[in-house]
């Protein structure tokens, strides 16, 4: 996990390899909508992407981290599969769904039965490197993902190219980031970590949970600002020293948030002596964003060392899958 860490920016380099060998049938005119389905390690690329293309992407995005699609999907409706392994059930049944439902298609995975799927159906797909544990696999589905929007005309490359130049900025960057990933670390150990940011950085803090929940063996949650102004703040009440409060703060927040922010800082300080705060670095929003997620990874490699668990040990999720493949 450390050397997947480490090497975060050749994998996007070698992903950016992959993508711009793939040449895509453009879809016809007249998508009205795109789904993104994926879980875990593989759905998490789906979110921080549609948080870049938020502000760009002329039709809706929505995300699917389940079995079944919403009603609205129809022919007018691109759907896209990542699934690192090709095997997520969820996934898996929801291409199912949506080639019923005479949906465009396109996947993301490293084979398995998407890859199977695909090939029957004589669908599209980018086809990334196997053998990483999905959540190491961050980079190629970020770059396939991308790339295919990008390609279709959704996008401009105006993000694909601040991506490119995030990787010379990560390496730039990654001692400090080290840095300051190791004191979040001592910050949370044996705390109950509450995770921040604005909307606009929700995958994040997503990202951030998932890492420290399976590198770390380490529980936490996260929220929005401003979402939980409108009702977690309340719950603060019950807080005590046992939580432990990050905020990931950005310069390009709406100025009406760091306002938000600043007052919840205040509110939560009253119940926990345990508050930091995260700023972010980077020349723009793909390469702060891309510095808080570096951030993140290594601090669930701290918190895992500083736990003394196995970063690689899924035992429980194997044995989830295996209860369920008896039916």
């Amino acid at each position: 996990m450390i050397e997947l860490i480490v090497n975060f920016k050749d994998q996007l380099n070698e992903a950016f390899g992959i993508a711009e060998r793939n040449k895509f049938k453009a879809l016809p005119n007249g998508i009205e909508n795109i789904v993104i389905c994926g879980l875990g390690g593989s759905g998490i690329g789906a979110k921080i992407v549609q948080d870049w293309v938020n502000q760009e992407i002329n039709v809706p995005i929505s995300l699917v981290n389940g079995y079944t699609l919403p009603n609205f999907v129809s022919s007018k409706t691109l759907v896209i599969g990542s699934s690192y392994s090709g095997n997520t059930e969820e996934t898996v049944m929801a291409l199912q769904e949506a080639k019923k439902k005479n949906a465009h298609i396109f996947c993301v995975s490293s084979g398995g039965q998407l890859a199977s799927f695909c090939t029957e159906y004589a669908l599209e797909i980018s086809i990334i490197p196997p053998g990483l544990p999905p959540r190491g696999a961050l980079g190629y589905s970020l770059v396939q993902l991308l790339n295919y929007l990008t390609q279709q005309g959704f996008i401009s490359s105006k993000i694909w190219g601040e991506l490119k130049g995030a990787i010379t900025f990560l390496s730039t960057e990654q001692e400090k980031i080290k840095i300051k990933a190791d004191e979040l670390a001592s910050f949370l150990y044996k705390k109950v970590g509450v995770l921040y940011a604005e909307d606009a950085y929700e995958g994040v803090v997503i990202r951030a949970r998932q890492q420290f929940n399976e590198n770390g063996k380490y529980l936490a949650w996260h929220h929005t600002i401003p979402e939980m102004n409108h009702n977690e703040l309340v719950g603060w009440a019950g807080g005590d020293d046992r939580f432990a409060a990050v905020f990931f703060l950005a310069e390009d927040m709406h100025p009406r948030n760091k306002k938000r922010f600043e007052i919840t800082k205040e509110t939560v300080k009253e119940k926990t002596g345990r508050v930091c705060s995260l700023n972010a670095v980077g020349a723009n929003f793909t390469e702060r964003y891309m510095y808080f997620i570096h951030l993140v990874d290594w601090a669930s490699y701290y918190l895992s060392e500083l736990n003394k668990v196995d970063i690689m040990d899924i035992k429980v999720i194997n044995h989830l899958k295996s209860e369920l493949s008896k039916g």
